[in-house]
C-alpha cells in the first residue's frame, strides 16, 4: 500500500521532468557546392595528397548551436538553429570534397594520412555564425599549409560574408552554407596552385 502511494505522488512529477531542451524541428547542415562523383576512384600512384585535418575552434564554435555576434564583446545564438554535428567537422567535409574536386588530389583524414600525408591543411575556424549587427553570415578560416614534407608552413585567412534577410534558422543555414563554400573554394584554389 506504502509503495502504491509513493507511485500515486510520484506520477504528477514525472510530466514536469525534463532531460535537455526540446529538440528544434530540423536540424541544420552544409551542402557542397563541387564534389567528387560517385564511383570515381583516385590513387596517390598518380595524384598528389592531401592531409586535411578538423580546424580548431573556439568555445563559442564547439557546440552545435549557431552563433550571432551582437556586438563586439556579446555573443547570442539563433533561436531553434542548431547543426546536425560540429561545424569544424562540417566545415572540413565541405573543404576535403571542393578540394578533391578542383585540384584533383587525393584527399586524405587525419587517421588515413600515417603512410603519406602528403600536403598537410589545417588552421582555425574564427567565424561560423552571423553577424547580427551587419545582417552576414560570416565564415573566417585561418588556414596553414605545409605543401610538402619540408617544414615550411604559409598562412592565410580567408573570409566570406553573405547577407542574410534575417536572424533565423533558415537564413543561417543558407547563408553559412554559401559562404562556407566561397571559403572551401577560395583555400582549394590557394592549395591547388
Amino acid at each position: 500500500m506504502k509503495k502504491t502511494l509513493i507511485l500515486l505522488a510520484a506520477l504528477p512529477l514525472s510530466a514536469c521532468i525534463s532531460f535537455g531542451a526540446k529538440p528544434p524541428p530540423s536540424l541544420l547542415t552544409l551542402q557542397s557546392a563541387q564534389s567528387v562523383p560517385a564511383g570515381e576512384t583516385r590513387s596517390s600512384a598518380n595524384a598528389a595528397t592531401i592531409t586535411i585535418a578538423v580546424p580548431s575552434v573556439s568555445q563559442a564554435l564547439a557546440t552545435t548551436r549557431v552563433p550571432v555576434q551582437s556586438t563586439g564583446t556579446s555573443l547570442a545564438y539563433v533561436k531553434d538553429a542548431q547543426w546536425v554535428e560540429l561545424p569544424a567537422r562540417l566545415f572540413a567535409r565541405m573543404t576535403a570534397d571542393t578540394v578533391a574536386a578542383k585540384t584533383g588530389r587525393v584527399v586524405l583524414s587525419t587517421a588515413q594520412s600515417f603512410s603519406d600525408p602528403g600536403a598537410r591543411l589545417s588552421g582555425e575556424l574564427r567565424n561560423f555564425g552571423l553577424d547580427g549587427s551587419t545582417s552576414e553570415a560570416v565564415v573566417t578560416f585561418d588556414a596553414a599549409l605545409i605543401r610538402t614534407t619540408g617544414e615550411v608552413v604559409e598562412k592565410r585567412r580567408f573570409e566570406a560574408r553573405v547577407p542574410v534577410t534575417a536572424i533565423d534558422a533558415g537564413n543561417a543555414a543558407r547563408g553559412i552554407n554559401q559562404a562556407a563554400n566561397q571559403v572551401a573554394g577560395e583555400v582549394a584554389d590557394w592549395v591547388g596552385k
